[in-house]
């Protein structure tokens, strides 16, 4: 009897999936997409209505041999990737392919939003036709993406430096992070001061600053005007004249959509983007549960919706109930707006099943699986919850010529903060920190003792340099992208050299800079908020049936192409340069590219034509003779290696990353290697030993949590 064959896009999905459905379905993964537009050449027929021209990828000839041969036998295919434009697209090349050369499969398109036993046999039951709409959203989107790429990147590659590139998104979050730098740059910080009062009642000291001076509100921005208003406070009574209670009510954050997940998780854990999507998508996929078996533990991690199913808040509503009581549950149910522009495609992320606690899930998970496991399911119980009443106590205090204030905030009621407090932007985690100094007893007319007058020199501050959550945050807020760009699109621009990390802020390079002025000045619509934000809203629009794709990809080239011949003939040469000096005339030396990489040249060519490699040190001693440093190096055919910078002196070189950490079983070198999954782990050279260790964590001061380190990965990377 004919099997059933389903097909979803991540080898751990299938192997959840195929747990669940039994023994009458086989399920099978396309490891992502299985067609593309070409590596190499454009694409894209731009003379017959931007017909792109799809081929199968090199790496998936078997995938593809594989999935035709299982459709062949089975009675319905089901197309299940992911339940987004990305993954209808997947589907509808899936279809295409399987139906070629004759194929008749009876091809059925699925989606669910939480691998679970019920929602699989949900969709299951409920099959539908691949939305075409949603196809053509994807397929503009990514012609878009070719003809920016492929028409502006050889102009960068021939006025500034080879291998440079230019995206429609990417680039516009490298000109959001160089025009927040030019203001840090041109930032002229003005002095300002303020003055704190050490308050005593009894035997209780507390602190209070002072609000006003002489009726005013106080406004000191000098040394000499501060030192006035301490001497003119010295010895004067201070008396309690207002004391004013506010009640206020705090109601909990919606639960998590893609961004505020990548938000939160950076601040109260360091994770970069691209680890926290990492960790969602193996939550999502499925985590072995015992004998239960794989269970996908939150819904699908790519959402701009903060909707919830209606099963969802019942069994939250019933769980608190039991767990904290009838007061913690909202009188009505909580609805959420989302932002202007949200898809709502599928729900916000959430667990999907209240019931795996996290203190249950601890067994099955890795310590970062379970922190933003936790995150998760405390965010959205806590979207559930009752808001949090709290007392507001504001006290002014008249001294002298001045006014001080302190103000004192206690809990009424918990509500969802007994179980969850967000932070805010600039916060993080630290639960010791100092906490504010508790106020005693106070009535109006009480005479306080004011202990100690405390002046403080302060200067305005720059604004801060983006953080990859706080990028995140700028391209949500301006339209820039949608869930499923952001941790790629903050990949590719520090990939490409054009931003830096400097602990976790990020910094535009000086490529950075150059690339972008030419962009700003040539292509102004490509790195245009506004433009780029708009086309978010065609593609939307597409996706509607407002507009036909093809439409919308020639309102957008016709004038692209006339930009392009202009800035052909106008974008001058762009020098990168080097900070080093030449050795012959004592110019600055340039960074220049040429058939073997990189270079310095003088920038006085042609009068000094002085050239030497452009050397890139990797920070640690030569392995074999401990003296030179170990430098980065491109062969003849333009691969990396690594080798002694005293060579030919000292012999040493090696096409794998090399480490100062010593194999523990044979004592040689390990290098760094990458598995076939994409992770990196290390690898001892001993031939005999082959000895395999996981990638050292990083400190946590780089902001990287333990993106790239290995875990459970170390039989991945065996297999390589």
């Amino acid at each position: 009897m004919a099997k059933n064959l389903v097909i979803v896009e991540s080898p751990a999905k299938a192997k959840t999936i195929a747990k669940i459905l039994g023994k009458d379905f086989t399920v099978k993964a396309s490891a992502g997409h299985i067609r593309d537009l070409p590596k190499k050449g454009l694409g894209v027929d731009i003379k017959k209505n931007f017909v792109p021209q799809y081929e199968v990828l090199e790496e998936k000839t078997e995938v593809v041999k594989d999935l035709r041969e299982a459709a062949a036998k089975a009675k319905v295919v089901y197309l299940a990737p992911d339940p987004d434009r990305e993954g209808e697209a997947i589907a509808w090349h899936l279809a295409s392919i399987l139906r070629e050369d004759g194929g008749d499969p009876t091809l059925k398109r699925i989606e669910f939003n939480e691998i679970t036993k019920e929602a699989i046999q949900r969709a299951i039951k409920n099959p539908r036709d691949i939305d075409i709409l949603k196809v053509d959203a994807q397929q503009a989107r990514r012609v878009l993406d070719r003809l920016v790429g492929y028409k502006i990147s050889p102009l960068l590659w021939q006025k500034v430096r080879r291998g440079l590139s230019a995206g429609r998104v990417q680039s516009v979050a490298v000109r959001i992070i160089c025009d927040r730098e030019k203001e840090i740059l041109a930032f002229k910080p003005v002095e300002y001061w303020s003055i704190g009062g050490e308050m005593v009642k009894g035997k209780t000291a507390f602190m209070t600053e002072l609000v006003k001076w002489s009726g005013k509100k106080l406004d000191v921005d000098n040394e000499k005007s501060a030192m006035k208003i301490v001497a003119g406070l010295k010895d004067v009574e201070a008396k309690v004249a207002k004391i004013a209670t506010k009640e206020q009510k705090r109601q909990p954050g919606a639960p998590f959509i893609t961004s505020t997940l990548q938000q939160e998780a950076s601040r109260r854990f360091g994770f970069t983007v691209k680890r926290t999507m990492t960790l969602a998508q193996q939550l999502y996929e499925g985590i072995e549960l015992g004998e239960e078996g794989p269970v996908g533990l939150i819904t699908y991690m790519r959402t701009d919706s903060t909707r919830v199913a209606k099963e969802a808040q019942e069994e939250a509503k019933e769980y608190i109930t039991e767990r904290w009581g009838k007061d913690y549950v909202p009188t009505e149910q909580r609805v959420f707006k989302s932002k202007k522009g949200a898809q709502d495609a599928h729900e916000a992320i959430r667990a999907t099943s209240v019931r795996r606690t996290p203190e249950l899930m601890k067994k099955y998970l890795s310590p970062d699986l379970l922190k933003l496991y936790r995150l998760v399911w405390e965010r959205f119980m806590a979207s559930q919850m009752s808001n949090a009443a709290l007392s507001v106590l504001t006290v002014e205090i008249e001294a002298g010529s001045g006014v001080f204030r302190v103000s004192d905030t206690k809990v009424v009621f918990a509500g969802y903060q007994i179980l969850y407090i967000e932070l805010s932007e600039n916060e993080t985690e630290e639960p010791d920190a100092p906490k504010p100094s508790k106020l005693p007893d106070l009535s109006e007319g009480d005479v306080l003792k004011l202990k100690e007058i405390l002046p403080k020199q302060h200067f305005t501050q720059p604004p801060p340099r983006f953080t990859e959550a706080s990028l995140v945050k700028a391209l949500e807020e301006q339209g820039i992208g949608r869930p499923s760009t952001y941790a790629p699109t903050i990949g590719t621009i520090q990939q490409r050299g054009y931003v830096a990390k400097e602990g976790r802020a990020l910094q535009p390079t000086e490529l950075g800079f150059q690339v972008n002025d030419q962009l700003v000045q040539h292509f102004p619509n490509i790195v245009d908020v506004g433009f780029t934000a708009d086309m978010e809203d065609k593609l939307d629009n597409v996706e509607a049936g407002g507009e036909p794709w093809q439409d919308l990809i020639g309102n957008f080239y016709r004038p692209f192409a006339e930009t392009l011949k202009i800035a052909a003939k106008e974008m001058k040469p762009v020098a990168i340069p080097s900070g080093v000096m030449c050795e012959t005339c004592g110019k600055e030396m340039l960074i220049k590219s040429g058939r073997f990489g990189e270079f310095l040249a003088c920038s006085d060519y042609p009068t000094c034509k002085t050239t030497k490699p452009l050397i890139k040190y990797l920070g640690m001693k030569c392995p074999i003779c401990k003296t030179g440093e170990v430098i980065i190096k491109k062969s003849r055919t333009g691969k990396t290696f690594y080798g002694c910078e005293t060579w030919p002196e000292c012999s040493f070189t090696s096409w794998d990353q090399p480490t100062e950490i010593k194999c523990p079983k044979s004592g040689d070198l390990m290098v760094i290697k990458r598995s076939k999954a994409g992770r990196n782990f290390m690898l001892c050279t001993n031939v005999e030993c082959k000895h395999i260790m996981n990638v050292p964590k990083k400190k946590a001061s780089d902001g990287e949590g333990k993106d790239g380190e290995e875990g459970e990965g170390t039989p991945e990377a065996a297999e390589s």
